[in-house]
């Protein structure tokens, strides 16, 4: 497929899926249901950060995680005691648990009494995989245990960071289409990357828009670079387009 065919085909489809039907079956409707930034990134972070597996699986389980909170995710994140805490007992999304859950609101509260979600992603002067990469140091600063570092993944130690990129496109583009949420202003973008998986790196294989074979940071990097060639603004709208094909169309 020539380029120009190319991207008058991933218009279409990202025009087709890029709409406000799209949010019902998605991991994003849980940030959809609060109005404030701060709900909306805390809401945001912890139904991206169990995003995997069945999206309904997801919705429900990110949902119970803010029922426990009180659904008031930036008051409890700020202010809840070790016995409230403790409203995540019995929680489980695969590996992802109760102690996970309460080291990630810790983590978060950490991060909110400096610079806050925005300010840190933003840090990477341009640059998302740094950007990431602070993110990740500052979150463990607190007393953890080693076993939830899995949960925030890393650019460089080569994951896909499928979920932070994820979260990244929620927070970042903003085209009035009633799905992202465009409320971080500082990060532009046309510097967003690609949430690779299973999916859109099989649907990206199948337009030559990715040669390696694995679902890895150097895939994203390629797939992502080629998706700007076609839109060098909002490349990532093309993220529409190529789960669309591969989760609704089957391409």
């Amino acid at each position: 497929m020539k380029k120009a065919e190319l991207k008058s085909f991933l218009d279409e489809k990202a025009d087709r899926y890029n709409t406000i039907k799209f949010v019902d079956e998605d991991p994003i409707l849980v940030p959809h249901e609060y109005s404030k930034k701060e709900d909306i990134e805390i809401s945001g972070f912890l139904a991206a950060s169990i995003a995997w597996g069945k999206r309904s699986i997801i919705i429900r389980n990110a949902k119970s995680m803010l029922e426990r909170m009180d659904n008031d995710p930036y008051d409890f994140t700020m202010n809840a005691s070790r016995d409230e805490l403790s409203a995540f007992d019995g929680f489980v999304h695969r590996t992802f648990n109760a102690e996970d859950a309460k080291t990630f609101v810790l983590a978060l509260r950490n991060i909110y009494k400096s610079e806050g979600m925005e300010a840190l992603f933003a840090s990477g002067n341009g640059s998302i995989a740094q950007g990431i990469e602070r993110f990740r140091n500052r979150f463990f600063e607190i007393n953890h245990q080693s076993r939830t570092q899995k949960h925030v993944s890393s650019p460089a130690k080569g994951s896909s960071s499928k979920r932070l990129n994820m979260f990244l496109r929620w927070m970042v583009r903003s085209d009035n289409r009633g799905v992202d949420f465009g409320i971080w202003e500082t990060i532009s973008p046309s510097s967003l990357y690609l949430p690779l998986d299973v999916h859109t790196g099989n649907i990206s294989r199948k337009l030559d828009l990715l040669s390696r074979k694995q679902n890895d940071w150097k895939a994203v990097v390629e797939v992502s670079k080629k998706l700007k060639e076609l839109d060098p603004i909002d490349p990532m709208k093309y993220d529409f387009a190529l789960f669309g094909l591969g989760v609704y169309e089957e391409f």
